[in-house]
């Protein structure tokens, strides 16, 4: 877990240390960095609401067919449910250890969702061109995905200077996330998981959510990154496509 903390410059923190993988790390001793990170992720005032989790292969609300297995809310309250209360945030962690969480997007803050090799090769460029980048996570490739990375940035919300909420056609929403294979802009009425989180797996294995840059991080304005993100994204598309004409060429 967290092989991808301090990868990049400048994203060493405390918060990444506590992402490094320990050997003979007890129960207790992963309870409790579970706990840090969570209540982290509130104290930056990002909301916060309990998902479902990986049961082997399975989600955790046993629904058959889920469509996004352990990546969901548990309630389908979810909205106002989420909270950056500490208490709240440690009495949802003591009673469901192995829950994963999501926070709710266009309160506070909104997520743009990329490609995770789309992702680095844009987090790469952004700091070297000195932007203020946020909080950045990485979910790693799990059953039906190719692995995404998570800028998170302040919430366009409804700006003083128009008159309804800002629209967008890169909107997602969880239900319409196999529509935005490329950039997603998770807003109002969305949410993502945050860390630490676990996907779907085996049995003794679970690919994970980590924190590349943590939540200690100011958020950004998306319309910074926004041009790099969607070039990036573009230029991964374009050599996806080249690669699948190769090999259908070499199968010819």
């Amino acid at each position: 877990m967290g092989d991808g903390i301090g990868r990049y410059r400048g994203t060493g923190s405390k918060l990444g240390q506590w992402l490094r993988r320990r050997p003979k790390r007890t129960a207790a001793d992963d309870d409790n960095r579970r706990e840090k990170l969570l209540l982290a992720i509130a104290d930056a005032g990002l909301p916060l609401a309990p998902a479902a989790y990986p049961v082997g292969y399975r989600c955790s609300c046993e629904r058959i067919g889920c469509p996004t297995p352990a990546r969901h809310p548990v309630s389908f309250a979810w909205q106002t449910q989420s909270t950056t209360d500490r208490p709240q945030i440690e009495r949802w962690a003591r009673n469901e250890p192995e829950a994963n969480f999501v926070t709710a997007t266009g309160m506070v803050h909104d997520v743009l969702d990329v490609p995770l090799d789309a992702g680095r090769a844009a987090l790469e460029r952004l700091l070297d061109q000195g932007v203020d980048v946020g909080p950045v996570a990485e979910s790693a490739e799990s059953a039906g995905d190719g692995g995404r990375m998570l800028f998170f940035t302040a919430t366009r919300g409804t700006p003083e200077d128009e008159d309804e909420w800002w629209p967008c056609e890169l909107d997602c929403h969880p239900e319409t996330m196999d529509e935005h294979p490329g950039l997603r802009w998770h807003c109002r009425g969305s949410y993502v998981l945050v860390p630490p989180a676990r996907l779907i797996g085996d049995e003794d294995e679970h690919p994970e959510v980590t924190w590349v840059r943590g939540p200690e991080h100011a958020l950004p304005d998306p319309l910074n990154l926004l041009e790099t993100l969607t070039d990036a994204c573009a230029r991964h598309a374009a050599e996806r496509e080249e690669r699948q004409d190769e090999h259908e060429i070499a199968w010819r």
